[in-house]
Order: structure tokens, then C-alpha cells, then sequence
């Protein structure tokens, strides 16, 4: 695995460089209004840029990924708010505001909607994957779909909407055309979301007693489900792994450092979480030996 960087945008279309030898493209267009497609048009499903449009047409994303035979490994992704680095978004206002509770949302939607769009990518580069590793994804895949519209609709109880901030691509961006299956299971499922276990034990906790109800539930019922993706990686995982006869434990051990430093960890490990999730003592302490949380080394968190 190769690092990937975020990409500031602000053209309608610019061209995401992926290590120097092949091109993944953005669309980005704030608050253009698109007409429905017919049920009968080839549809983009990535390119679509309406967040709503998006979820409307996700059932036919899945019926097309699910029946893909072919590689699939150009995308177009599809953005109506617009995509800056991760380190350019504006500094969080606190919980206890309803700014902060609507900036939290907004965040989180922004999230669950590239770990939507992630699983239907993994659907279309890997036709060759267990077809029962492909039929749980496609259910994952609507999952964080109704995770998304969890989010737009606590954030609407606000009286915020959708791009009403900037949003990253931190996520669609720490994978690669060159990871191989087992690759993607571990830095999806099981880093990426796994860290969204440990973020969300510490988002609810900090929501205790300060958060509107409609925000509280929306994160609870995001953060109880996420276990069973998180589960769902860590099973395949290893499956994958014995299936090409090796050794799940040293394939984590030996591929998560470079995970880590290419998406670092910002909260502390969700043990409890991540044992629901799959995870080994070995598997979370490895993640702590490369890693250790901001809290433990004394630092200020962003």
C-alpha cells in the first residue's frame, strides 16, 4: 500500500492523481439541481452528485455490483457540497451547542456516505470475492445508507442541511486500486469503521446529558450497528486469509503499521466494542504498540 492524499477541489471536475500512474476523477458541484433518471437509463451510480439521488439509486448500485463479473476500477464520484483536505475543515464548536451537535451530524453523514459508497466500489473491483462475503457487503452497503439518512434527518430536526460545511474524502482516499482483497477488508472493516467504534464510545459519552434526544438516539443506533460491520471484517478477514493459506495474525500484524501511519488513530481503543467486533487482545494491543492514543502520550487532540 502506497500513501494517498486528500484533494482540495473546487472546480466542477478535477482529476484525483493515485500514485502517479492512474487517475480517479471527482465531480463537485454545489447546489446544482439534477433531474430524476428514468428507470431505464444507464446510471453512474458514483457520479451522482445529489445526496438524495445517491440514496434513491443505491438498490440498483447493488443489483449491478452484486452481478458484476468484470473488474471495475474507475470511478467517478459524485459531490454536491464541496471537498476540501481533511486539515482545512473549520475548527468543531462544542457539543453542548447546537452548532456542535449539527456539525457532528453533518460530519457523520459525510462519513457513512463514503462507507456506502465504499462497500459498492469493493463490489465492483472484487466480482471475484466469496459470493456470500458479497451478499453481506450489499447488506452493509444499505445499512450505512440508512445510517446516512439517520444522520440528514437529525441534522434537519436542527434546523441545519446538508453543506451547510465542507466535507473530506479521508476515507474513499485511504484505499487503493493496487489492495487486494484482503487489503481492503482490513483497512475498511476493521481499521477504518473499527476506529469509528472507538470515536463513537467517546461521541456518546461526551453527548450525555447535553445533546438533543434526536442526536443521541441517531448516534447510539450508528454506533450499536457498527459492531456488526466491524464483525463482519474481522470474520471475512480471517476466512480470506485461510483461504489463501495464511496466517491471519501475521497478515494484521504485518499490515496494520502501514494503515496506521497512513490514517492515524485519534481516540482510545473501544475495547469492549472491539471484542463484539472480533478483535484479539493480541490484535488490539498491536494496534496500540503502533499507534498509542493522543490521550495517553499527553497530547491536545484537534
Amino acid at each position: 500500500m502506497s500513501g494517498r492524499l486528500d484533494v482540495q477541489i473546487f472546480s466542477v471536475c478535477a482529476k484525483l492523481p493515485q500514485n502517479g500512474t492512474t487517475e480517479e476523477m471527482i465531480i463537485n458541484k454545489a447546489h446544482e439541481t439534477k433531474m430524476p433518471y428514468s428507470s431505464t437509463e444507464s446510471i453512474d451510480w458514483f457520479a451522482i452528485q445529489d445526496i438524495g439521488e445517491k440514496l434513491r439509486h443505491l438498490p440498483h448500485a447493488l443489483t449491478e455490483g452484486l452481478n458484476r463479473t468484470q473488474v471495475t476500477r474507475d470511478f467517478v464520484l459524485g459531490r454536491d457540497v464541496r471537498v476540501v483536505p481533511t486539515a482545512a475543515l473549520p475548527a468543531k464548536p462544542g457539543l453542548a451547542s447546537r452548532e456542535g451537535q449539527a456539525r457532528l451530524l453533518h460530519d457523520l453523514a459525510s462519513i457513512e456516505l463514503q462507507a456506502m459508497e465504499l462497500a459498492v466500489r469493493t463490489l465492483n473491483e472484487f466480482p471475484e470475492a466469496p459470493r456470500d462475503f458479497r451478499q453481506e457487503l450489499a447488506e452493509i452497503a444499505a445499512s450505512e445508507g440508512e445510517h446516512l439518512k439517520l444522520c440528514l434527518r437529525a441534522l434537519d430536526s436542527l434546523g441545519f442541511r446538508w453543506g451547510h460545511w465542507d466535507v473530506h474524502l479521508g476515507l474513499w482516499n485511504t484505499v487503493g486500486r493496487e489492495d487486494t482483497l484482503l487489503d481492503r477488508i482490513l483497512i475498511v472493516h476493521r481499521y477504518l469503521e473499527g476506529s469509528g467504534l472507538d470515536a463513537g464510545d467517546s461521541i456518546l459519552r461526551r453527548l450525555t446529558g447535553v445533546g438533543d434526544k434526536a442526536v443521541g438516539e441517531a448516534v447510539k443506533v450508528i454506533v450499536t450497528e457498527e459492531v456488526g460491520h466491524v464483525l463482519f471484517g474481522s470474520v471475512w478477514f480471517r476466512r480470506v486469509a485461510e483461504a489463501e493459506r495464511l496466517d491471519p495474525e501475521k497478515e494484521f500484524r504485518e499490515r496494520i503499521g502501514a494503515i496506521c501511519r497512513l490514517a492515524p488513530r485519534r481516540e482510545r481503543l473501544a475495547r469492549e466494542a472491539r471484542r463484539l467486533a472480533g478483535f484479539t487482545e493480541t490484535e488490539m494491543d498491536e494496534l496500540e504498540r503502533h499507534f498509542p492514543p493522543l490521550k495517553a502520550r499527553g497530547e491536545k487532540r484537534p
